[in-house]
């Protein structure tokens, strides 16, 4: 079998397709470089490690610049990755450079995180190198990853990473809960699709009456796919367990005063400078979590 000459072939129809059919050719080109990816994986068991370098220096010649040897390691790496798992290229939702992104990490688990993750909340190239940089499959618990791989049932405060960075450029010994509150306002869509699919922005400050007195919720969220508001208070301290009554009573008050009769009940996310494992252990609701925030 002519591998180089069936890659070449590929390559040229790839690159008249891109100029003639431009609304779907991200997916022309995503399943092309798979089936590349699979004939160079095939001619290096065949021909040796060193085909792929043979086969740039020709490619460059005689298609373009940007076949080059690291993009093709790239495209048997991309077929050696998604042979393994059930995934059709002819479906696939993103462009090769979200893919390209992605190819860098070696645990096929994140790869499929982060793939879902894109293409449920529509990321940007951008968006997802940010995610990738920031570690954020790293940063969600041991018990969501098993739920993933297992594909259980999850829960809206499972892909809440920990900790959640927070960009701002005060330090984290200056911070108050103030410029918390402003830093997350001022970047507060890398904030919402942090937080996991379905986040929206309801309001911060959210004033409420109770008895005579008014309070003031930090953010107040509502999460679409769950169908419940989520409050969601700042700490720049340690997490306390006054910090749990504080937005159990929120929380309350959102039930009976504000969700609407076909919504789920509030849930509750502190977010605080230190976790106490200990306060949310023995809190008597479990719809209260807490996360730590990083500062970048």
């Amino acid at each position: 079998m002519n591998y180089y000459n069936e890659i070449k072939e590929k390559l040229i129809k790839s690159e008249i397709y891109d100029r003639v059919k431009d609304y779907s050719k991200d997916r022309n080109k995503v399943r092309v470089y798979f089936e590349i990816g699979k004939l160079l994986s095939e001619a290096g068991k065949e021909y040796g490690k060193n085909i792929i370098k043979q086969y740039s220096e020709k490619l460059i010649t005689e298609v373009g610049k940007k076949y080059n040897e690291r993009n093709l390691r790239y495209m048997r790496r991309f077929y050696e990755v998604f042979s393994n798992i059930k995934w059709n290229p002819a479906g696939s939702k993103l462009s090769w450079s979200h893919y390209r992104e992605m190819l860098v990490l070696k645990n096929t688990n994140a790869i499929i995180y982060y793939i879902n993750i894109c293409e449920k909340n529509y990321l940007t190239k951008k968006q997802l190198k940010d995610k990738i940089k920031n570690r954020e499959y790293e940063r969600i618990s041991d018990e969501t990853k098993n739920k993933l791989i297992t594909k259980e049932q999850l829960e809206v405060n499972d892909l809440i990473p920990n900790p959640i960075i927070i960009k701002s450029n005060t330090l984290k010994e200056e911070m108050n809960e103030y410029a918390l509150k402003q830093a997350i306002i001022n970047n507060l869509d890398e904030f919402l699709i942090q937080l996991g699919n379905g986040f929206m922005y309801a309001g911060s400050e959210y004033k409420i009456k109770i008895g005579n007195r008014y309070n003031y919720i930090d953010l107040l969220l509502y999460n679409k796919k769950y169908k419940c508001y989520v409050v969601v208070e700042l700490k720049v301290t340690e997490l306390k367990k006054e910090h749990t009554g504080q937005i159990m009573t929120y929380m309350n008050y959102i039930d009976e005063n504000i969700k609407d009769i076909d919504d789920n009940k509030t849930i509750g996310i502190i977010i605080c400078r230190e976790d106490n494992k200990y306060v949310i252990k023995y809190c008597s609701d479990d719809r209260i979590i807490s996360r730590e925030y990083e500062l970048v």
